[in-house]
């Protein structure tokens, strides 16, 4: 490294921080973001067509209305955070999976396992803003961005793919990030990625005009259900205790609750800014 870059090395830092810089919608962190959302969406629309071609899509109407429903209107108020998206809401037909998922560009899944605790609107609502809060606050992206600095040799690697964003993405690798194998897990988000997307999709669905409290009751049914299975330690599980994800959303329900009548006092959810 000559003496010039070392000089330089300041200005480049600087130029990555602001350059790849990203306001998370509602919570207004700022994030890493290197990569193309563009480019990103593509990959993901590929991706999600592969596990299509993995996994039976349901034939129960009543349940695949339900969910294109509940979706469609969480869709309309996060327009303004997921402008470009083209929406597709799929119904899979695996009652072993209480599990639900969404990827860059509006693409999202929902395990009919998942009815076992999410059985009304209201709490379809909350699992389905949860997992879109994901994608609007960019959690791949910046996992992504994260790798693409830690592969390219920090700060001057990271400028240099700035330009190249997600190009060199693959389908592969982001159904690796999904873990879509025999059946779809989770993404492993970090604590503070679940706790920011338990707080913004909380927002989502009291937006659209869905019950906030149905959140809580969610989680107490997950608790219930998954609570006897062993589990890692707090400090060591990627994700916050469910206990713990209640305690936050019971202490951001007054402000949700005031979004929620607000929403139940229009005709129809609004596009929000």
């Amino acid at each position: 490294m000559t003496a010039r870059t070392i000089l330089c090395l300041p200005i480049l830092l600087t130029s990555l921080v602001i350059s790849g810089c990203y306001q998370v919608p509602v919570t207004g962190r700022r994030a890493l973001d290197l990569t193309s959302n563009v480019e990103l969406a593509k990959v993901s629309t590929r991706a999600f067509d592969e596990i299509k071609s993995r996994h039976r899509r349901s034939t129960d109407r009543a349940r695949v209305d339900q969910v294109q429903r509940v979706g469609e209107r969480i869709a309309r108020v996060v327009f303004w955070d997921m402008p470009n998206a083209d929406w597709e809401f799929v119904l899979f037909d695996d009652a072993r999976q209480i599990n639900a998922f969404a990827m860059a560009g509006g693409k999202v899944g929902v395990f009919s396992g998942l009815f076992r605790i999410a059985d009304t609107d209201d709490e379809l609502a909350s699992v389905i803003a949860h997992e879109i809060a994901h994608v609007t606050a960019r959690h791949v992206h910046e996992r992504l961005s994260q790798e693409m600095l830690a592969q390219a040799g920090g700060v001057i690697g990271g400028v240099g793919l700035m330009g190249a964003g997600a190009g060199s993405l693959t389908t592969s690798t982001l159904l690796g990030l999904y873990d879509s194998t025999a059946t779809l897990q989770m993404l492993a988000y970090d604590r503070d990625k679940e706790k920011e997307a338990d707080y913004i999709g909380l927002m989502y669905a009291a937006r659209a005009g869905f019950d906030p409290e149905a959140a809580i009751s969610v989680l107490e049914k997950l608790e219930a259900e998954t609570g006897a299975q062993p589990r890692p330690p707090a400090f060591a599980s990627t994700h916050p205790p469910t206990p713990d994800r209640i305690v936050q959303l019971r202490d951001a329900m007054p402000k949700a609750l005031e979004v929620y009548r607000t929403a139940r006092g229009r005709t129809s959810p609004a596009i929000a800014p």
